[in-house]
């Protein structure tokens, strides 16, 4: 297991991240997975053997049973709780009130004091916000991520889900007030979706923000176990949740093009999956969800496998996005700028 520095912090977090949408049961999200305490508990510890330090929930996952399932889980084995970096999640609705959802400060703050009663812990180390808010205004919930942090309660404040010019937005608004920054942005990312190549990982190397890909896989798309007419094993969640959105004809040409090379290597395709993610310059940890301790314990298993420059190049073309403007224009015209030798004009 390797450790990369979380954006412009001086903190490590394993380069695989346990996510926690599994555990619980309840609600909606009993789609995703129904584990309890023991199989928590299980994979936990599965995860912490690997070399696994940073772990992800959210406050609405199985209406907040995900974070008492670890919490309870932490307790139970007996970890320290200062070699694990935790990480959870506010914006979703969590009562049926009008202000029981959102980023507003009156929400976060509530929201905060919640999660860190469920998850037993007196902070968090990384506070998200799970995705845009139109009807609050960015200022205020920037300003209230920046008040939580100098409570104690939080150390470092990341998104997830945003459009880029909103991340560099409350990036300003933050440098603006002198408040936390924006340290991360979690986003949907595999080999089948690379849309945030277009704006977001740009904007991540530039401003030192870390990315933490969520959903690897596409929902168990790319695990190698689906046909082209996605239909997958007796129960898989993607047979009765079809999310994220995907290119399924680009999907499957990615599956069909990661069978050879997981031959080759003696791994599933899901490890390919991973592996590809974990060899972008711009990846700092990805998150992996398993229903149950088989799937965790293949997925760990990719941090070994290291894909070869022509696989990443075979894997790069099947996968590549189409070309859309300004990007074909960016391109043109900085091809124009190249010196008859080839060499730059700066």
């Amino acid at each position: 297991m390797r450790y990369q520095k979380l954006g412009r912090t001086g903190l490590f977090v394993s380069e695989v991240c346990l996510g926690t949408m599994t555990y619980g049961g309840k609600g909606f999200w009993a789609m995703m997975g129904d584990l309890g305490l023991d199989e928590v508990a299980g994979q936990l510890q599965a995860a912490v053997d690997a070399g696994v330090n940073f772990i992800d929930t959210a406050n609405v996952y199985h209406e907040g049973e995900s974070e008492r399932l670890v919490g309870a889980a932490i307790a139970r084995l007996g970890l320290r709780r200062e070699s694990l970096v935790l990480a959870t999640k506010a914006r979703g609705r969590t009562g049926p009130g009008p202000n029981d959802a959102g980023l507003t400060r009156k929400h976060l703050l509530a929201s905060i004091d919640a999660s860190l009663q469920r998850l037993g812990t007196d902070y968090v180390d990384l506070y998200q916000i799970h995705g845009v808010d139109r009807a609050t205004p960015l200022e205020e919930t920037v300003q209230a991520l920046g008040d939580i942090v100098r409570s104690g309660k939080v150390r470092y404040v990341g998104f997830c889900n945003l459009p880029a010019w909103t991340a560099m937005k409350a990036l300003a608004i933050a440098d603006r007030l002198g408040v936390a920054r924006f340290v991360s942005g979690q986003m949907y990312y595999s080999i089948a979706g690379r849309d945030i190549e277009r704006e977001i990982a740009p904007l991540a190397q530039d401003e030192g923000l870390a990315i933490l890909p969520w959903s690897p896989l596409a929902g168990g798309l790319l695990s190698g176990k689906f046909s082209a007419d996605a239909k997958g094993p007796e129960g898989a969640r993607r047979t009765s949740f079809d999310f994220p959105i995907v290119d399924k004809n680009r999907a499957f040409a990615c599956v069909d093009a990661m069978r050879p090379i997981a031959q080759a290597h003696g791994s599933s395709v899901a490890q390919v999956a991973l592996a590809y993610l974990l060899q972008k310059p711009f990846v700092t940890s990805v998150i992996i969800g398993a229903r149950t301790q088989a799937q965790l314990v293949d997925n760990l298993s990719a941090t070994k496998l290291i894909l070869s420059s022509e696989q990443l190049a075979t894997l790069d073309a099947v996968s590549a996005l189409p070309t859309e403007y300004p990007g074909w224009m960016v391109d043109w015209q900085n091809g124009r700028d190249q010196n008859s030798d080839g060499s730059s004009r700066r």
